[in-house]
């Protein structure tokens, strides 16, 4: 029932969104799950990044739709685990790598599926003899 949509009218999409935020504490911004027709709406995005905007929240995505202004925004490069295999996601954790190298920072979006954290943590052990450096998400928040 606390879905955002693309339909809402703004001042829906803000009380949704401040009943989400009252659920938790100590975040630094939100990120999606699904929501590529929300993150498309312009009017849907306009009341959800000044409502983060106003809070000093990031918006953090999976990169699934383009740049908004308006809030502080990281957007990732891939999502490693759209297919649950190990080998599936290890080539993405590859690609990831490979993005990192070619631009000298990458986001990589994931769920804590249990192959995806098995997965993640084994290729983040060797990421130093790589010449890596995990970071967290708001490393990467730009406005």
């Amino acid at each position: 029932p606390m879905t955002l949509l693309a339909a809402s009218q703004p001042a829906e999409t803000i009380r949704k969104l401040e009943w989400l935020l009252s659920r938790a504490t100590g975040y630094f911004g939100v990120t999606n799950y699904l929501g590529s027709r929300f993150m498309t709406t312009p009017a849907a995005m306009n009341g959800f990044t000044g409502a983060l905007r106003q809070r000093g929240l990031a918006f953090i995505d999976d990169g699934s739709a383009g740049r908004s202004a308006g809030a502080l925004r990281a957007s990732a490069d891939r999502v490693v685990d759209d297919d649950l295999s190990a080998e599936a996601i290890n080539r993405q954790l590859t690609l990831l790598e490979a993005a990192a190298r070619s631009k000298g920072q990458a986001l990589g979006s994931g769920f804590a599926y249990p192959v995806t954290v098995d997965e993640a943590a084994r290729w983040a052990q060797g990421l130093s003899d790589r010449g890596f450096q995990l970071a967290p998400a708001s490393a990467l928040v730009k406005s």
